[in-house]
This record gives C-alpha cells, sequence and structure tokens, in this order.
C-alpha cells in the first residue's frame, strides 16, 4: 500500500512562494493519476491540480496561472509550485493518489492521502 508524505509547508508573506512536496513510499506512483487539494478551516475540501501519468495536467480556477504541477518519477514524488500567494490560500494542503493511469473523473475517487502540510499567508 502506497504512502504519501507532504512537505515544503511554511508561512509566507503574500507575493511569496513555497514549493509543496509529495513523497510515497511502499510503491510507485509512476502508474498513478496524482492530485493536491486544500482545506482551510470551515471550508470544503479543494481539488487544486492533477497529473497524470502521461504528464497531462489539470488545474482547478483558484490554482490556474498561479501553481504548477509536477512529478519526478525518478524520485517518486510529485510537487505543487505555489507562486503569488493570497492570504486566501492559507489551508492545509494534501496530496492524494488514485488507482488510475489517467486522471479519469478528475478530482473525485481519491483512495490514498497524506496528512497535509500547513501553508499560511499573510497580508
Amino acid at each position: 500500500q502506497v504512502q504519501l508524505a507532504e512537505s515544503g509547508g511554511g508561512s509566507v508573506q503574500a507575493g511569496g512562494s513555497l514549493r509543496l512536496s509529495c513523497a510515497a513510499s511502499g510503491d510507485t506512483l509512476s502508474n498513478r493519476c496524482m492530485g493536491w487539494f486544500r482545506q482551510a478551516p470551515g471550508k470544503e475540501r479543494e481539488g487544486l491540480a492533477l497529473i497524470g501519468s502521461d504528464g497531462w495536467t489539470g488545474y482547478a480556477d483558484s490554482a490556474k496561472g498561479r501553481f504548477t504541477i509536477s512529478r519526478d518519477n525518478a524520485k517518486n514524488t510529485v510537487d505543487l509550485q505555489m507562486n503569488r500567494l493570497k492570504p486566501e490560500d492559507t489551508a492545509m494542503y494534501f496530496c492524494a493518489a488514485k488507482w488510475n493511469f489517467y486522471c479519469v473523473g478528475g478530482f473525485l475517487n481519491f483512495g490514498v492521502w497524506g496528512q497535509g502540510t500547513q501553508v499560511t499567508v499573510s497580508s
């Protein structure tokens, strides 16, 4: 069973950047669709970015133009580069994997989740 661990969160001022990383153990990520999500206090979990095994990427409107998802199959990691951060980006950020080579179903049906990493953006 694959296990995921996020890192790279922290506190940053508005306009700054952070790079989150998701490392896998127990199995390879190379044949899975991977996603990044976030959840702010009192709000529902929100899908941000997807990357398929073929390198296809997809983004939610809130992430387009500012966030970039990438994967390194040799390192078994998936990263999320976040630029021009805003206070409303403050949330717990999670990576997730699902049993699909392609990202069929978009942000639905992710079965494996990491514990999350906190991102706080101050104004």
